[in-house]
């Protein structure tokens, strides 16, 4: 372990909470500061969309005791002297660094002029604001965008009892990351469920409409109406306060395989705003925005600092997530976009149980399951041993 005194982690949710657990249990003793833009205890996201919108307010994460007293909430970063080792705070005050450690995570995509009576998906006092609108007596929920958190969000309000009608610009909801045969069955579970899709569209304007709620124009000329309207259109890595630092950024925090900023031996940056180069994928850039991703690489970002570039170990996690959508769990691991051929391995989308193989060049690259988690687990060894998918499950 090199020498350091200081370390400043920037960034208070997963990825900065699960950095700042591993410095210290790898017997960092300096001084640690957490700077936080909410005031709460790191929490849990993923319920937001789902529990949270239910009622159930638990999305505590364990370990914030373990953030000691230099812990800034409700500060924001504004700039980055990268030679001077400092970062400014949004009341003017800063920080100095010898280590510094990026998790400043993604904003949602806005609609131009942030319309009335639209929502987003974020934090937890969205969740809750949302939660009132929905229990507010309206009737019609839009959706736009069928992604993870617009998907869960059309499920639950579903359950709510609330008509749902789900936009999404794809040739299904969810098609890009799951592929044509997993994105046609959870079309179908929608609507089998009761939500009206409307995919091949995009909402070219949302405005209110006076008592009548919002008012949806579509790109394909048609006009809908809702009550209010949730925006789930994806997330902006929170990467403007680095700009003139002279930091590469670029989509995210461009970072080596060991998750140090490019260029730098005293920076490293976790979960959803660093994207690096991935071996399994012939060094292609990602970004991956999903819980276990930030909660891997936040530790081994904080060790990696420790360490210094020299000594440090190159993040080669396969990427994975998972969501519950009326009832069904969906999973994915590796990056199915980047199949040339897609198999069904397992099961039948008729029976709401299957697997999907996507492989390239005769090699497993990524696989959806859904209610299928044995054959995800199977799959999954599969794409970080890269090997064929015919060796994984056996055609004949």
């Amino acid at each position: 372990m090199r020498t350091l005194e200081k370390i400043t982690v920037v960034g208070a949710s997963l990825a900065g909470l699960r950095a700042v657990q591993s410095l210290r249990r790898e017997g960092f003793d300096g001084e640690i500061t957490l700077i936080g833009a909410e005031r709460h205890s790191p929490y849990n996201r993923p319920p937001l969309s789902k529990a949270v919108l239910r009622g159930d307010d638990d999305v505590a994460l364990p370990g914030a005791e373990e953030l000691g007293e230099n812990w800034l909430r409700g500060r924001q970063a504004v700039r980055l002297d990268k030679e001077g080792r400092t970062v400014t705070l949004d009341d003017g005050g800063s920080v100095a660094y010898d280590g510094l450690v990026i998790a400043t995570g993604a904003r949602p995509r806005h609609l131009p002029g942030r319309p009335g009576r639209v929502f987003t998906l974020r934090t937890l006092e969205d969740a809750l604001a949302l939660r009132e609108e929905l229990g507010a007596g309206h009737g019609h929920v839009a959706v736009i965008g069928g992604g993870f958190i617009g998907g869960e969000v059309a499920s639950t309000a579903r359950e709510l009892g609330l008509r749902v009608t789900l936009i999404d610009s794809g040739r299904h909801p969810m098609h890009t990351g799951l592929g044509e045969a997993a994105s046609a069955w959870l079309s179908s579970l929608h609507t089998r469920s009761g939500v009206e899709v409307v995919s091949g569209v995009r909402a070219s304007e949302v405005e209110e409409d006076g008592a009548k709620g919002v008012r949806v124009r579509l790109s394909d000329g048609r006009t809908l109406t809702a009550d209010l309207v949730v925006a789930g259109m994806g997330v902006l890595p929170n990467t403007e306060w680095l700009d003139g630092s002279g930091l590469a950024v670029g989509d995210g925090v461009l970072c080596e395989p060991t998750l140090f900023a490019r260029g730098s031996s005293d920076i490293v940056a976790a979960g959803d705003v660093a994207r690096w180069p991935h071996s399994l994928y012939g060094g292609a850039m990602i970004r991956v925005e999903h819980w276990s991703n930030a909660n891997e690489q936040g530790a081994l970002a904080a060790r990696n600092l420790l360490a210094g570039p020299a000594e440090a170990t190159g993040f080669d996690g396969v990427p994975n997530f998972a969501t519950s959508v009326h009832g069904s769990r969906i999973q994915t691991a590796g990056l199915p976009h980047l199949g040339e051929r897609a198999e069904v391995v397992a099961g039948t989308p008729e029976d709401d149980r299957f697997a999907v193989a996507f492989s390239r060049d005769g090699v497993l690259v990524g696989a959806v399951a859904v209610n299928s988690p044995k054959d995800l687990i199977k799959l999954k060894k599969g794409i970080a041993a890269t090997a064929a998918w015919q060796s994984v499950y056996d055609p004949r």
